[in-house]
């Protein structure tokens, strides 16, 4: 029956996993959050962290019974990029649900132009720009932490506590920002490196918040760091538009933050995004299910 179908949508990146259920009609059922959920740092912890989501959203909406609904699952997922990665999730799902999976930025991009032609740039705990153009994508970026995510917390993070170990030894100048960085650590050399070796992209990332708020008080390194990391997110943007992506949209938790540094020829060609990776993973499983747009 229609009224039992269910459409579910999931964003799972290095930071946090979202999940939102919508009915048939497109309205909202329930949401829920859970921990990281990147194929590419731990397959089997994401698909464990997906899987633990799903049944959060489906107690909140009192759907105990999972086999008394036809549910469809689209998820756009970090790391999501190999066969053997989105065939684990698929296996994971498909005793309970059809399942549609693609990389995180595929589904950002959905719902950032309600499935219309046009492109975005991530900047978040990573970064990556992706554009639909006439059916056609064009992927930029999404190397990872180790190669990529210029414009990103976890690299401006990584940045800023590079140039502190820098001033720690008096190599460069030191400013209220690195000083604030180093007393995270005590100032403390060992204490500093040990943290390091275990530190993953979002450790790095959480320190993005206090520098933007140094480079807006005029802190020489803070301003440098989120300039630097602008005109990468920028470099990304240029390149989309260059590719015939119409329209950009900034998203992600730092995408507010690097506005006012982006180069004024970039901004007639922003716009807000329309909706979030949870409706464009939500327009996945509908466009799965043989439908289009929003209307039942």
């Amino acid at each position: 029956m229609a009224e039992n179908k269910l459409f579910m949508g999931v964003d799972g990146g290095g930071t946090k996993c979202r999940i939102r259920i919508r009915s048939q009609n497109s309205d909202l059922v329930s949401e829920a959050e859970g921990g990281l959920a990147n194929l590419y740092q731990d397959l089997d912890a994401a698909i464990e962290t997906i899987l633990a989501t799903i049944r959060d959203a489906l107690q909140k909406a009192g759907l105990a019974e999972m086999a008394q609904r036809q549910i469809h699952v689209g998820l756009g997922l970090a790391g999501a990029v190999t066969e053997d990665t989105t065939a684990s999730v698929k296996r994971a799902l498909q005793s309970f649900a059809t399942v549609s999976v693609d990389v995180d930025a595929y589904a950002a991009c959905l719902g950032a132009h309600d499935g219309g032609d046009g492109g975005i740039v991530i900047a978040g705990t990573g970064s990556a720009g992706l554009a639909l153009v006439r059916g056609q994508r064009h992927w930029i970026g999404g190397f990872g932490f180790l190669l990529g995510d210029q414009g990103s917390g976890a690299i401006i993070g990584r940045s800023a506590l590079r140039r502190a170990a820098l001033s720690l030894d008096n190599l460069i100048p030191a400013s209220p920002l690195l000083d604030e960085l180093l007393g995270q650590f005590n100032r403390d050399r060992d204490a500093f490196a040990d943290w390091a070796r275990h530190a993953l992209p979002r450790d790095y990332a959480q320190f993005a918040p206090r520098i933007f708020a140094a480079a807006a008080q005029g802190d020489r390194h803070g301003h440098a760091l989120v300039e630097e990391a602008a005109q990468a997110v920028a470099r990304l943007a240029n390149e989309l538009l260059a590719r015939g992506a119409p329209r950009i949209a900034l998203v992600g938790g730092l995408a507010r933050p690097f506005a006012p540094y982006l180069p004024h020829q970039l901004k007639p060609h922003l716009v807000e995004a329309k909706r979030d990776a949870l409706d464009g993973a939500i327009m996945m499983a509908r466009h799965a299910a043989g439908l289009q747009g929003w209307e039942a």
